[in-house]
């Protein structure tokens, strides 16, 4: 089954918690600290693999959480940084945040790797926190939690030409006369119901990757026949093939139709180069019409041939006409850098909203400094307490109007107010 459009959960591994301990050895009754720090958790990454062409995996399993570090150790010793999640995705394949709807990365190339979710990094030991005159710190940090995020993935196949034209006209067979791809063919509108892929191996040294779009029909712009999720596949595309039945009644109207909807979903769709294929001229009423056929089409500035993809007439010749025009025609120009999406978590960034239960604050950074405070020991309450000094948070409470014993809660955690 063909799958070009998923939704997944991803979050990085949480970092490993650092150690509270002290240094214990016959002789020495004193020993300083000597937590070691915990290990970074691991990344959700993702890397193109040339074996897949299609999302269909992410049907079956649509969460991915990172490995988590290890906790330090005694003796310095710091924990294990978890290995790494790679996922592998198709060539083609957009990612994009699925709250913010902004674009995330693009992979194409085979082996290109994006990391998708950080791993959190670990958390300190407490001999950090030593100072001359603080030698016994009962303090460390907790591991980062991993970045976490909700994603919608886009496939947009990857060929060097696409095959277009209406339901019916024998693009299909076209793909099965041209390349080693085995589609569904039928005497029907609509047979094809997902993109196809094939290679067309010319000779020892030139071949052309095809892509057969499901017949278009009027509104497929709109979404009409599922228009709009089959044109997508035609933007990568350098070539098109535009395939006509040669037994229609009106071939310029069918011709028109089908380039007023690329231009409409994309006006740079209509500007891609075209090939004409007039099929059938197999049959005797075609052959007889052709001159009349090729006459009009010419005029319109595409360069047209005859075909009969179901008795494979012209077909080598259609493409190598259709890997002159590759050739001829320039590389896409990226006109500015990828946008890539980072989620904004400044730390004096937070806002407050009173709830019948007490306070709520809402600020990513915050959230993550207080799942990463040991608040069993009374230094690293302290010192989340003196962050929430340093970025106002304080003082935004006290003149919300907070009051004795109220309940403030960021994140998980709920923090008791004292004047």
């Amino acid at each position: 089954m063909f799958v070009d459009e998923a939704k997944i959960f991803v979050r990085g591994g949480r970092g490993g918690d650092g150690m509270v301990h002290f240094h214990r050895e016959k002789y020495v009754p004193r020993g300083g600290p000597d937590g070691g720090d915990g290990g970074r958790g691991g990344d959700i990454i993702f890397e193109v693999s040339t074996h897949l062409n299609t999302l269909i995996s992410f049907r079956y399993k649509d969460r991915y959480l990172g490995d988590e570090g290890g906790k330090g150790g005694p003796s310095n010793m710091s924990g294990r940084y978890a290995k790494n999640t790679v996922v592998p995705v198709p060539p083609g394949t957009l990612v994009y945040d699925a709250n913010s709807g902004e674009l995330i990365c693009d992979l194409t190339d085979p082996g290109q790797q994006f990391v998708v979710a950080k791993g959190g990094r670990g958390g300190r030991g407490n001999q950090h926190f030593a100072t001359a005159s603080h030698q016994v710190p009962k303090m460390g940090e907790k591991g980062e939690p991993g970045e976490e995020r909700h994603l919608r993935l886009e496939l947009k196949l990857i060929a060097d030409i696409g095959i277009i034209g209406l339901p019916n006209v024998g693009k299909s067979s076209l793909l099965a006369a041209a390349t080693n791809a085995n589609p569904k063919i039928g005497n029907y509108p609509f047979t094809t119901l997902e993109p196809n892929l094939g290679v067309a191996e010319l000779d020892m040294d030139n071949t052309l990757v095809l892509a057969d779009i499901p017949g278009l029909v009027e509104g497929a712009h709109l979404g009409i026949g599922l228009g709009d999720a089959f044109l997508r596949h035609i933007q990568r595309t350098r070539v098109l093939i535009h395939v006509l039945d040669g037994l229609s009644e009106n071939i310029l109207s069918d011709f028109s139709q089908i380039n007023s909807e690329l231009a409409l979903y994309d006006p740079r769709l209509a500007e891609k180069p075209q090939l004409i294929a007039v099929n059938k001229i197999d049959d005797p009423l075609v052959a007889e019409h052709w001159p009349k056929i090729k006459r009009t089409l010419e005029k319109r500035g595409y360069p047209v041939m005859s075909i009969s993809a179901l008795a494979r007439t012209n077909v080598k010749e259609l493409l190598w006409k259709a890997l002159e025009i590759l050739r001829s025609t320039p590389e896409p120009v990226v006109e500015e850098e990828m946008p890539i999406y980072r989620a904004n978590e400044d730390t004096r960034v937070f806002t407050i909203e009173r709830t019948s239960e007490g306070w709520l604050v809402h600020s990513p950074a915050l959230e993550r400094a207080a799942a990463m405070t040991y608040w069993e020991y009374e230094g690293p309450v302290r010192r989340f307490q003196k962050l929430m000094a340093t970025i106002g948070l304080e003082k935004a409470l006290r003149e919300a109007g907070i009051e004795e014993g109220d309940a403030v809660f960021i994140g998980d955690y709920e923090l008791e107010w004292t004047n």
